[in-house]
């Protein structure tokens, strides 16, 4: 409580001070000013002073930094292709205007009266500029949707109107169509709309789908008298009967699209194993990718690629054998219910077409965690044990990894069957052809719909691994033996294709 006005220190200064704040506050009594200090009424106004300021809008959590992981694959977007400009309603220009005098005048009305006509005779009249479209491109200097989730609208811009002073004369023009709206995503996008039908899937640099068509231009109208709208419809149809023509003149409006865009990358072997396994490391040996190594678990948060380069024992071919990999984060037991992070980024290995089980040999049990993640992927999509697949005993440069590597290969051996020779190998068409009839969630988190002989599949019924590698990344240890196998099946599923 704040007292605004305080007890003045003398009378003539309270009632000299005659401004409309003390007149009103204090009164003076019938213009009569007591020199009795005693009988001076002192009035306070107690108010309460409000501290809280204007209350700003709740900022969302700055979870895009904190947990980028969450939001780099998926996002929905609202586009707006740019509404149509207007035409307008003109009128015949005065014929019987006084005759001109001069030569350049007589020139100028001559071009004047020479309007824009098609082959037929008829009048051109000029039309709205066309709304901007909004197309969505795959470019490859982008590798992730996280910016979609700070703007998330996008607005094509209207099409110009017809710049018409109320006149037909030669010299109008249509208006300006507006440019396309070019939103670049990342190659690898599916942009389906918001819970509906696949729009396109944007695997290559370069590929893009119209999501929004921009509105028509509205047409020009002739406004004539009655007595003279017969002879002029026999130059022009654009003739205004009524005022309720006047709508054609307006431009159409443009389309609004809500539009789901999900990332899978695009790689041609995927590592999948557990925490810790030594996936990131693999990858930084192998490519010249850089992730992030340290030796506690989810160091991968995001989906890393690499650039394998091509087989040298094939001369000039080499440069047509290189393979994308794609480091993937760790898989828990307990995935598909959601601990660890999940397994909603398992959809980045649709587009795969050689799976890599990076497994710690030096592990307590190595066996079970293969088949823990072995166990993941089915749950997932039964489709991913049907691809060709290497397993990798990483750390064999510690001794107890070294000593039982033999039993190990011995029993990963035993967890399947020979692959039938007639059984066609997933080809990158074949993975990028699940896109359109999977079913399942938006978000990918779900799998298809899964056929009784697939639900009914053990671990050991899928096809055994093509090659069981044991190397010591970190060492340098048979890396190359490594790289020799990945190649091999890569050229299995080139050949299947």
């Amino acid at each position: 409580m704040v007292s605004l006005i305080s007890p003045p220190p003398s009378t003539s200064y309270l009632f000299r001070h005659k401004s409309s704040f003390y007149g009103t506050v204090l009164p003076e009594r019938f213009g009569q000013v007591s020199q009795n200090l005693n009988n001076i009424r002192y009035y306070a106004i107690s108010c309460r002073l409000s501290t809280r300021a204007k209350e700003s809008p709740a900022q969302k959590p700055n979870t895009l930094i904190k947990e980028p992981h969450k939001y780099f694959d998926q996002v929905i977007i609202t586009v707006r292709s740019g509404d149509g400009g207007h035409g307008a309603v003109l009128n015949m220009p005065d014929q019987r205007a006084s005759k001109p005098q001069g030569k350049h005048e007589k020139e100028k009305l001559r071009r004047k009266s020479l309007f824009k006509r098609d082959f037929g005779g008829s009048l051109i009249l000029p039309v709205g500029g066309h709304g901007g479209d909004v197309v969505i491109y795959a470019d490859e200097g982008k590798d992730s949707l996280l910016e979609f989730h700070t703007k998330n609208r996008y607005n094509a811009k209207r099409g110009g109107n017809v710049a018409a002073m109320g006149v037909l004369t030669a010299q109008l023009h249509d208006g300006l169509s507006a440019p396309t709206l070019r939103i670049p995503v990342p190659p690898g996008t599916v942009v389906k709309r918001k819970r509906g039908t696949l729009l396109a899937d944007l695997a290559r640099p370069g590929d893009e789908v119209l999501v929004a068509r921009g509105g028509q231009g509205g047409i020009s109208l002739v406004e004539m008298p009655e007595h003279s709208r017969k002879k002029l419809m026999a130059l022009t149809t654009n003739v205004m009967r009524d005022d309720s023509d006047k709508v054609l003149a307006v431009g159409q409006p443009g389309e609004e699209v809500s539009l789901e865009l999900i990332l899978r990358v695009v790689a041609d072997v995927g590592l999948v194993g557990l925490p810790n396994a030594g996936k990131s490391t693999l990858l930084s040996a192998t490519t010249l990718a850089r992730p992030d190594i340290a030796d506690y678990p989810f160091t991968t948060l995001m989906p890393n690629l690499g650039r394998l380069d091509g087989d040298p024992s094939l001369g000039p071919q080499m440069y047509s054998s290189e393979a994308t990999l794609a480091d993937l984060p760790g898989l828990i037991e307990g995935a598909h219910l959601g601990k660890g992070l999940g397994r909603n980024f398992l959809r980045h290995l649709r587009r795969t077409r050689l799976l890599v089980h990076v497994v710690d040999a030096a592990a307590e049990n190595p066996v079970n965690d293969y088949r823990t993640v072995k166990e993941e992927l089915r749950m997932y999509n039964p489709d991913y044990l049907e691809r060709p697949y290497i397993v990798v005993l990483n750390k064999i440069d510690l001794p107890e990894a070294k000593d039982r590597l033999p039993s190990l290969t011995e029993e990963i051996m035993k967890l399947g069957v020979d692959r039938p020779s007639s059984e066609p190998e997933m080809s990158s068409t074949g993975a990028v052809q699940q896109l359109s009839s999977e079913g399942g969630n938006a978000d990918g988190s779900s799998p298809r719909v899964l056929t009784k002989d697939k639900k009914d599949k053990d671990i050991e019924d899928y096809p055994r691994p093509l090659a069981i590698v044991g190397v010591s990344v970190l060492k340098g240890i048979r890396v190359d033996e490594m790289l020799k196998e990945i190649r091999a099946g890569l050229r299995k599923c080139r050949g299947a294709n």
